[in-house]
């Protein structure tokens, strides 16, 4: 249960002084966009930090300040100039006011009381207004200003006075950013005096603040230098958000290696019965993984390993013998693929090499219904297959095996921690050995971050045969030069995919969705173009795919449905439009689904004009190189540790206040320090260890405290 003085700031913003159910509304919205809880919480708005700052310092004479831009000036108010009188009217109400210089300007309001602004601007008073201004018809004005305050109204702060730093929050449609500055200022008086669990030495050395004296500087920022990821404040904050998810990861890590793992020892024999009818040798990476694989699987330990590889660098192969060899010590294996589509793409692949081995496969998606589903079901829980493939179905309940024993995740970004111990749960004996397996590398950083509770093994050669992709980047304005040399291929024999982003038309993204394309080259290719995308039904997909198989389909229309799993080896031209749209792993991942026959293989980029640095950088980088895991970290520092893999579909922690790379030395520094406080006190149940379990539910960590009463 979390602690009761960390309770006011896991309540609903309703909570808080002037939030109604309008602007509650608003705020829900807010961090929705955000990723998080649908109902806005108190500590998400102090999570939620500034990206602006305005300097409302003040202007000694109208004269320098700069007509559109913000101007804080003092002022006496010389005369009222009501504009037809009555509230409602058209005409908009003045009030003529002079500086200290003696120019004078307008204030401009619309729909105003008359009264109100009698009140606020008493004629001979003394005044301090800011706000945008402007000429009208050769005359200063300012509309509607910011702020009108006495003359002694300046303040670091305070809601009823002028703030001489402002700061500007993300906002969404309704929402303004004054309601938005109140509200976190009532949400950071609930902050509780909490004990620090930052080592004092290292906080002394790094010289950073506490932590309610960081979150209230970062909201309280006086420049744009204080919006930077690497000051006191932030860097502070980042670090405790880090620490969290680092204790979090090491009690996971050490809770799931206690656990006695299942010794899954083969004699050998399946495996080579395999071996000997593959056309290929394996490589040496992919000899070295099974030898980790195999010694995880020998110990009395449970595995927790990740496999990670380069596109066509054969994962799929490793985990079928490390799945052989489970069946062979006597235990059941499953396979968890992201789509359908790649589900049966696995199942098609393992049938085959099963076949050698007399090993029996069973697929399980959600096209499956009714009996045959029953069959299925009926199947796995009497130990009637070896390996099952599934989808998000193996999540459920009704789901069960009668010896799982391995089971292998596929394109793991997309399962987080949660979702691992949900599938290893399904183990005979409380749980199951488990191997996960990544579309395209990981950046270090990200997988420190995402992956620190499991080991790692990685394939870094591709195996013999796999031809380089000639990769370049063209124009849209070219167009029509990149349809008549596909249709020189296609004359030739040669298939293509052509990938287009979206599936429809969209206002706000100038892009060619795949319907459109396809009708497009239907014209010029007829019934030798396909189009599959997510929205055909599962039985229309496989048929055209199958069709681009056979040979059938000379192109096929895509949209990145066939990112991942997808093995058609005489395909040799990936086409990509609007290429600037795309991610490097994205692009690399789909530029994978060629050069693996023996034809020579090319990739083109066609992207739109003019192309903004980030864009420009990242297609010269698809064009340099095809080693995945320099395009990795290439990613991940062109577009930041939040967006590599997508922040809500993927298993990595969203994080809030840390910002990847920018404070991967403090990654680090993180790790270091959770293993020297697992080391010492591997449950923290010690009183020094209080504000570490404090710090675990306030960053909401709460899996790993549980874990640790559970033992």
């Amino acid at each position: 249960m979390r602690p009761a003085r960390l309770s006011p700031l896991f309540a609903t913003v309703r909570s808080l002084k002037g939030v109604g159910p309008r602007v509650e509304a608003l705020l829900n919205k807010l961090v929705t966009l955000r990723a998080v809880p649908a109902h806005a919480r108190v500590v998400d708005l102090l999570w939620h930090l500034p990206v602006g700052v305005i300097d409302r310092a003040v202007t000694a004479q109208v004269s320098e300040a700069r007509i559109g831009e913000l101007a804080t000036l003092e002022i006496t108010v010389s005369e009222h100039r009501p504009g037809g009188g009555r509230r409602g009217r058209r005409a908009p109400y003045k009030v003529l006011v002079d500086d200290d210089s003696g120019a004078s300007f307008d204030l401009v309001y619309f729909n105003a009381d008359p009264d109100y602004l009698k009140r606020l601007l008493p004629v001979g008073s003394r005044r301090l207004v800011s706000g945008k201004l402007e000429a009208y018809d050769g005359w200063l004005q300012m509309p509607h200003p910011d702020h009108v305050v006495p003359v002694d109204g300046v303040t670091n702060g305070g809601a009823s006075k002028l703030p001489l730093h402002e700061p500007i929050y993300p906002l969404t449609a309704g929402l303004s950013n004054a309601v938005l500055r109140k509200a976190v200022g009532e949400a950071l008086a609930l902050v509780p005096p909490l004990p620090e669990w930052i080592d004092g030495g290292f906080l002394a050395a790094q010289g950073w603040p506490s932590f309610a004296d960081a979150l209230a500087r970062l909201h309280a920022p006086e420049s744009e230098t204080d919006l930077a990821p690497r000051t006191p404040s932030r860097s502070r904050l980042a670090y405790d958000e880090l620490l969290a998810n680092q204790l979090a990861l090491a009690v996971i890590r050490a809770r799931m290696k206690r656990r006695a793992g299942r010794r899954l020892k083969g004699s050998g024999d399946l495996r080579k019965r395999i071996l000997t009818a593959l056309p290929f040798k394996l490589t040496a990476a992919q000899t070295r993984a099974l030898a980790e694989i195999d010694a995880d699987l020998r110990s009395e330990n449970r595995m927790l390993r990740l496999l990670q590889g380069d596109v066509g660098s054969g994962k799929t192969i490793v985990a079928f013998f490390a799945m052989a060899t489970a069946v062979e010590a006597g235990a059941q294996a499953a396979l968890m693929a992201p789509t359908e589509l790649l589900a049966r793409q696995h199942f098609a692949t393992l049938a085959k090499l099963a076949a050698p081995a007399n090993l029996r496969v069973t697929l399980l998606t959600g096209r499956e219904r009714g009996r045959d589903r029953a069959d299925i079901l009926a199947t796995l829980k009497a130990g009637g297959t070896d390996i099952f493939i599934g989808t998000h179905a193996l999540f459920q309940e009704t789901i069960a095996l009668r010896d799982l024993g391995l089971v292998v995740i596929d394109e793991q970004h997309r399962f987080g921690v949660h979702q691992r111990l949900a599938l290893q749960a399904k183990g005979s004996g409380g749980g199951a050995e488990l191997l996960v397996m990544t579309a395209t590398p990981i950046p270090r950083t990200l997988l420190l971050a995402g992956y620190g509770d499991m080991d790692v093994s990685r394939l870094d050669e591709k195996p013999p045969g796999r031809r380089p992709v000639k990769t370049s980047a063209v124009p849209l304005d070219r167009l029509d030069e990149v349809t008549d040399g596909v249709a020189r291929a296609v004359k030739g024999g040669a298939q293509v995919y052509w990938v287009c982003p979206l599936v429809s038309e969209s206002e706000l993204l100038d892009l060619a969705a795949a319907e459109e394309r396809y009708a497009g080259l239907k014209k010029q290719f007829g019934d030798r173009v396909g189009l599959v995308h997510g929205k055909l039904a599962g039985k229309d997909k496989d048929r055209v795919m199958a069709d681009f198989a056979s040979g059938a389909l000379s192109v096929l229309v895509s949209t990145t449905v066939i990112e991942v799993g997808v093995d058609v080896r005489n395909a040799s031209i990936m086409i990509i439009e609007h290429a600037e749209r795309f991610g490097l792993a994205q692009l690399h991942q789909l530029r994978g689904r060629v050069g693996r026959g023996s034809a020579e293989s090319s990739c083109v980029l066609l992207y739109k004009q003019p192309l903004g640095d980030v864009a420009r950088e990242r297609l010269n980088v698809m064009r340099q190189t095809e080693d995945g895991f320099v395009i990795a970290e290439e990613d991940l520092r062109l577009r930041g540790g939040g967006e590599v893999l997508g922040t809500r579909q993927s298993g990595l922690p969203a994080f809030r206040l840390a910002s990847l790379p920018e404070h991967t030395d403090l990654l680090e520094a993180a790790r270091d320090e959770a293993r020297l406080k697992r080391a010492r006190d591997p449950d923290l149940k010690s009183p020094d260890a209080e504000a570490l379990r404090l710090l675990l539910y306030l960053f909401e960590r709460d899996d790993a405290i549980k874990l640790m009463r559970a033992g």
